[in-house]
Order: structure tokens, then C-alpha cells, then sequence
């Protein structure tokens, strides 16, 4: 690092804070509360007003929503006939009564479709979360968007968000890759737009990459609840990711070059203030000077791994153009025509925003602002780079960093946001596509090879992280397939070797599917690439029940994936009463008795062995409601294998009753509350009346004595 001007301290807002703990008396609570942030920052607000982020005409407008809360968005997802229902439920009665349940007229209910998004999928509140949670005239709609969110229904995502998998412009047939994916939210979206033509297994799959491995389990639980077994979540570093190779039909290697590609890379995330008011208090410029080489690195290889004439998004949650314009412009510099911009705002319909910059300064550490690399100081030669500035002015037309999208808060009452949409002409580098694919026989004898090396010679292999669990792929001759395919009557179409388990020795507990180019994959790349999860849960192990036949019951996860090879036998159509009746059971050792059922379904359970079975449920209609769900037959009962968030979320398309599982927790506080001061009274009653009752005890005792000492004999 080059010298730093006289003044600047490293760390210096850390250490003002370090202080004032340091002042507080002892045993106070020195925590800040999180209301109590200033939101405000000097040195931001003379960053941007000198770039020149918005008009001059807008700043005040443009401080005053940056500053404000975020409102409240959520997008619905699931199969067509699930997500028609969910926007139904959301234009509904149901959540007008969830909006205008008593409470005054200060809060602004207003909820609303996204027009860019298509088929009011995505929707804007003007409630805040803060309101949502803390006011009990809320408390209904709180707890629809959580159990929804918890089923997997509705994804709780920033508008801006939702930007840059909706112009990646996935089809089901597409190689997609998420380049720094966690928490999880586009990764999600990205696996929606796979499946979105209700193809149980599509063709494609989607790679989701983290650097970091613990953020890569929260990846996992996101993506977990879409249920698709073309999905793998991989540890590594995005900016020098190995190639991957897939099999061909042929029985060739090849290396696989991706359809589409997110790179929604780190950043410094000033554009997220509304969300994240921390961020005033530790806001420097340093970290868009730190972070645009790491951005650059990730872009350029995602770039690398695109296939030509594949699409690649480039985006963050940052206002600064030396982490997005900045980004994009060295890239096409160095390129030679081999990427270009796409404008993409014709299929954004409603959505305001402003085009990319052309031209900015570049601000140091010390807000020293330079127009162009000539004029920097010595002292800042090592931070800033000629790469950080904008092109020549005869020259923008040829980038045409215009057709970038920047969004800011004022605009539509959103976050701020960065999105680039580029098309790939040409290959990057002549070697971009060139590699050797070793066999078995090469591989074994490098790793002797490498075996005989001295320990401090041999090539250094990824050991952080947890462990996994191996991804053991099904034969043909696998012992418990058979058992399994009789009981289920599964065509013979079903492929079992794209089964897996995650165990080599012992009882085989959980079964996994994945897509067969899913499958082969792992296979292909496992030793090069840390994969922490992929598959979904198919089978569950259910040794106890009568399950004599099959060890095995279906699971929920994966039904969807399966349902289309099961046989007749194993199916079970259910009219609306009837599910509803299962579905309002909370207590599984109590199922609703089988001869409590409409006739329709005990004629159809009375041959049916007991054991796992599928429960249908169809509207009328070509349109109408399809649910496919995991049940069991008892003895003399049935009953829906399912999560209580589940339940709750298909009584409420159904039209059910949902009031007993609406929990009013300030209510419950209230109640709470009153029970321990009952109790704390009680205790005190009954303390006072053992004192008067001791009292009374010890005076009866006394009098007791008296009267004894007076029957006695006088001593002399």
C-alpha cells in the first residue's frame, strides 16, 4: 500500500466508539440502541454530491428517502395454479382484513402490484417491517407473510432485487450459474424461472456459488424450499472458479460454458442505507477503492465461463461508479469487443430509473477527487488505478455505459441498485475453451505422483469448512430399489441411478433426487469442487407402521419430481372437504378416522394397502387448483404427511378455517403478563396467610402454655 496522507487514521470511527464505551459508568448498558442511529455522514454526502449521483434538483429528495425505512415487498412463487391462487389471496378480502384490522388511520396500507414484474407476482406495501412487526393491529398480516415465507410461497425480497434474475432471462433448458449466490433470494428466483413452465425437471440446473461456506448452509435453506433437483450449491472462490466438465452423449468430456450467468458481486452496499443504517456510521470511500479489483476479478471470470451468445448480468447494491460503471467499462476496455451491453429496459415496463454514468471523479481515502489518472497524487498511485476512471470522452459512445441501470430510493420508494446486462459476441481469449480432460488412469498416477512428494511439497488442498457427507449415486442392482419401485408401481422410465444418499456404510435414512445432468456433474466434478449440497428428499426411511413391503414413504419435497411415475395404485383423489378435514388435524396420533371420510374416498381406500400414498386434489377448470400431497393409510385412519406451515398455507387457498393457528403474540404477552402477576399474587396471599396462620399457631400455643402453667402446683 502507498503512503496515506498525514490525518488519517485506520479505524478511526471504531476507535470514537471504543471511547465513548470506555466513558460510560460501570454497569450501565452501553449498547446503542438500533433507533438511535444517526442517520447521516458527511464525507457520503460530500462523496455523491461531487460525483454528481442524481440532479442537482433532486439531492434534497434523494437524502430525505435514503434516510427513510424501506417499505415492505414479497413476491409469490410456486406452480402457475398455486401462484394464480396466492395473487387471488392477495387481492382478496383476506388481506384487506389483515391491513384494516382496527388500527388507525397513521399508517399508510397502500399495496400494490410491481407493473414490471409480470403477472403481479411481485408487490409493494408502504408499511414498513418495523410497523408490520411492532403494531398489533398488524399482527395477522405479520403472521401470513411469515408462515408463507416459512412454506416457501412468498420470498420476502427487495424490490431492486428482484431486478437482475428477471433480465437474466432464464428458460428451462438453460445452464444457469449464481456466482456469489448467498443469502439466496435470486438464487430462488433464478430456480422459479428454471421451472417456469411447471416442468417438474427441467433440462437445465442452476450452480449456486459462495466464498463463504457457513453463508452457503443459509443458501441451502432458502433454496430448499423451492424443491427442485436441479440445484447444486457449491464452496469456492468465484473469481478463479475451475472450469467444470460435463459427459456427452458420445462419451466425450467437454467443458461446460454456461447459459446464463448472475454475478451479483460484494460490494460495499451503500445503496441497502435504508435496510441497513449502520452503514452511515461506517461509510468511507476506501471500500470502493478496496473492492473494485475483487469486482473486476469475479466479473471477468464469469465472463470467461459464458458460452457465446449467452447473457450475463452484472449487479450491486452500491451507488458508487467504482464499483459499478467503473467495473463494466475496464471490462469492455480490455475485452476487445468481446462483451457488450444489452438494453433491456423495454421489458421493464413502469420502472423508473437513471441511465449509467459516462463520466465521474475518482475520490481517495481523503475525498481528493481527480478527473483523471495524470492528476493523481503519488502517495495514492498503489489505491487508485488508471482502470477506476471513466473513458475518454470521443470515446463513450463505444461503451455505451448508458444502457446500465442505475435505480435510486427517491425514484420509486425503493433501495438503490446497479444492473448491467451483457451479450458475449466473441471468446474472451483464445485459450478461454481449451483444457485436458484426464482419464482414470492419468488421475491415479498424478495423485501417486503427488503421494511421494515431501508433505511440504505436495499441492495444497481446501480443508476449511465443514465436512460433507459423501453424494452416493444408486446402481442398477441397488437392494432397496426394488422394493421400492413394486410398492410405488413406478414406470420403468424412472431412471433410480439419478437417486443418491449421503452415507456409504449403514441404513440408508434419506434419498435424494437430482436431474440426470445434475447428476452428472457431481459425478464429473466433485473432486475439484466442494459441492455442499444438491438433490431433493425423496424417500424417508419408515420402518414402523406396517410398512413391510416398503421401508420407504414418499416425502413431500420431492413428490412433484416422482408423480408423474407413480402408479395408479398408490393414488388416492381427494374431494375439498375431505382435505380440509386432514389438513385441519394438528395432533398426528389422533387422524381423522377413514370411515369419517366422504365415500368417494373410502371406496378407493378400501383395497389400499397400508402405507405411503398421494393424495390428488383438482379444481374444475383448465386453470383450476392441483395439489399433489404426501399421505399415509392407516389402519383405520389417513392423514397428510406435511409441516404445519404447510397446512395452514393450503387451508388458506382452499378457503378453510386458519383462525386457531393466527397466534396474536401481543395478546399472548398480555396474557403472559397477567398469569405472572396472578401467580406473584397468589404467592403473596398465600405468604400472608401462612404468617397469619403461624401468628395464630404461635398464640394458641401461648395461651396453651398459660393455661398449663396455671393448672400446675405452685413451687414454695
Amino acid at each position: 500500500m502507498g503512503k496515506r496522507k498525514a490525518g488519517f487514521r485506520k479505524g478511526r470511527a471504531s476507535r470514537a466508539k471504543v471511547s465513548k464505551v470506555e466513558e460510560a459508568q460501570p454497569g450501565e448498558d452501553n449498547r446503542i440502541p438500533y433507533q438511535d442511529i444517526v442517520k447521516g455522514n458527511e464525507k457520503f454526502e460530500q462523496y455523491y454530491k461531487t460525483v454528481g449521483i442524481c440532479k442537482e434538483s433532486e439531492w434534497d429528495e434523494f437524502m430525505q428517502s435514503i434516510k427513510s425505512d424501506l417499505p415492505t415487498t414479497f413476491r409469490i412463487t410456486g406452480s402457475k395454479s398455486v401462484a394464480k391462487k396466492m395473487v387471488e389471496v392477495v387481492k382478496g378480502q383476506f388481506l384487506k382484513d389483515c391491513l384494516n384490522n382496527g388500527h388507525t388511520n397513521e399508517f399508510d396500507t397502500t399495496i400494490y402490484p410491481l407493473p414490471w414484474y409480470p403477472d403481479n407476482l411481485a408487490w409493494q406495501m408502504n408499511l414498513t417491517k418495523k410497523e408490520i412487526r411492532r403494531e398489533e393491529a398488524f399482527y395477522k398480516l405479520h403472521n401470513f407473510l411469515i408462515m408463507e415465507t416459512e412454506n416457501g410461497t412468498i420470498s420476502r425480497q427487495e424490490t431492486v432485487s428482484m431486478l437482475p434474475p428477471l433480465v437474466l432471462d432464464v428458460k428451462p433448458h438453460h445452464t444457469v450459474l449464481d456466482m456469489c449466490a448467498a443469502p439466496g433470494s435470486k438464487t430462488a428466483q433464478l430456480l422459479e424461472m428454471l421451472h417456469g413452465e411447471d416442468d417438474a425437471i427441467p433440462s437445465g440446473y442452476v450452480i449456486a456459488n459462495d466464498v463463504d461456506n457457513k453463508r452457503c448452509y443459509m443458501l441451502v435453506h432458502q433454496a430448499k424450499r423451492l424443491n427442485s433437483p436441479c440445484l447444486a450449491v457449491i464452496n469456492h472462490d468465484s473469481a478463479i472458479l475451475p472450469n467444470l466438465t460435463c459427459s456427452m452423449p458420445n462419451g466425450s468430456m467437454e467443458q461446460v460454458q454456461f447459459d446464463r450467468i448472475l454475478c451479483d458481486v460484494p460490494c460495499s452496499g451503500d445503496g441497502t442505507l435504508r435496510k441497513n443504517p449502520d452503514i452511515w456510521m461506517k461509510w468511507t470511500q476506501a471500500n470502493a477503492i478496496n473492492l473494485h479489483g475483487v469486482q473486476s476479478r469475479i466479473f471477468r471470470r464469469g465472463c470467461e465461463l459464458l458460452k457465446v451468445g449467452g447473457r450475463l448480468v452484472y449487479s450491486t447494491c452500491s451507488l458508487n461508479p467504482l464499483e459499478n460503471e467503473a467495473v463494466i467499462h475496464r471490462l469492455l476496455s480490455e475485452t476487445d469487443g468481446a462483451m457488450r451491453l444489452v438494453d433491456v429496459t423495454s421489458t421493464l415496463p413502469g420502472l423508473n430509473y437513471s441511465p449509467g454514468m459516462e463520466s465521474w471523479v475518482v475520490g481517495s481515502r481523503n475525498l481528493e477527487f481527480y478527473k483523471t489518472w495524470e492528476e493523481v497524487d503519488e502517495n495514492w498511485r498503489t489505491t487508485i488505478r488508471p482502470q477506476m476512471f471513466p473513458p475518454k470522452p470521443e470515446d463513450r459512445a463505444k461503451y455505451e455505459l448508458n444502457k446500465c441501470i442505475r435505480i435510486l430510493p427517491h425514484q420509486q420508494n425503493t433501495g438503490a441498485f446497479f444492473v448491467a446486462v451483457l451479450e458475449k459476441l466473441k471468446p474472451i481469449s483464445p485459450k478461454e475453451k481449451s483444457f485436458k480432460i484426464m482419464n482414470a488412469e492419468e488421475e491415479r498416477l498424478k495423485k501417486e505422483k503427488e503421494d511421494r512428494l515431501p508433505e511440504n511439497q505436495r499441492k495444497r488442498r481446501r480443508r476449511d469448512g465443514y465436512r460433507e457427507d459423501p453424494f452416493v449415486f444408486f446402481k442398477e442392482d441397488e437392494d432397496v430399489w426394488p422394493d421400492i419401485k413394486s410398492f410405488y408401481e413406478l414406470s420403468d422410465d424412472f431412471d433410480c441411478k439419478n437417486l443418491l444418499v449421503r452415507c456409504t456404510v449403514g441404513k440408508k435414512k434419506n434419498i435424494y433426487l437430482t436431474s440426470s445432468a445434475m447428476r452428472d456433474l457431481v459425478i464429473q466434478n466433485q473432486g475439484t469442487i466442494k459441492f455442499i449440497n444438491t438433490g431433493v428428499k425423496l424417500f424417508v426411511r419408515s420402518d414402523n407402521r406396517n410398512m413391510k413391503k416398503c421401508p420407504f414413504r414418499i416425502a413431500n419435497d420431492g413428490l412433484e419430481s416422482i408423480f408423474n411415475s407413480i402408479g395408479p395404485g398408490r393414488r388416492v383423489t381427494i374431494p375439498k372437504d375431505d382435505l380440509i378435514t386432514l389438513l385441519m388435524n394438528d395432533t398426528p396420533d389422533q387422524a381423522p378416522l377413514i370411515e369419517s371420510l366422504s365415500e368417494v374416498v373410502q371406496a378407493q381406500l378400501k383395497d389400499l394397502a397400508a402405507g405411503s400414498c398421494v393424495l390428488i386434489y383438482k379444481e374444475e377448470g383448465e386453470d383450476g387448483l392441483v395439489l399433489h400431497l404426501s399421505g399415509w393409510r392407516g389402519t383405520t385412519t389417513l392423514r397428510v404427511y406435511m409441516a404445519h406451515c404447510n397446512s395452514v398455507h393450503l387451508l388458506r387457498l382452499l378457503g378453510g378455517d386458519v383462525s386457531k393457528f393466527d397466534i396474536n403474540k401481543f395478546q399472548k404477552a398480555k396474557d403472559e403478563v397477567a398469569k405472572k402477576l396472578a401467580e406473584e399474587e397468589k404467592a403473596s396471599d398465600e405468604a400472608e396467610t401462612g404468617e397469619e396462620e403461624k401468628a395464630s399457631d404461635e398464640v394458641e400455643t401461648k395461651t396453651e402454655e398459660n393455661v398449663e402453667n396455671k393448672d400446675q402446683p405452685q413451687a414454695n
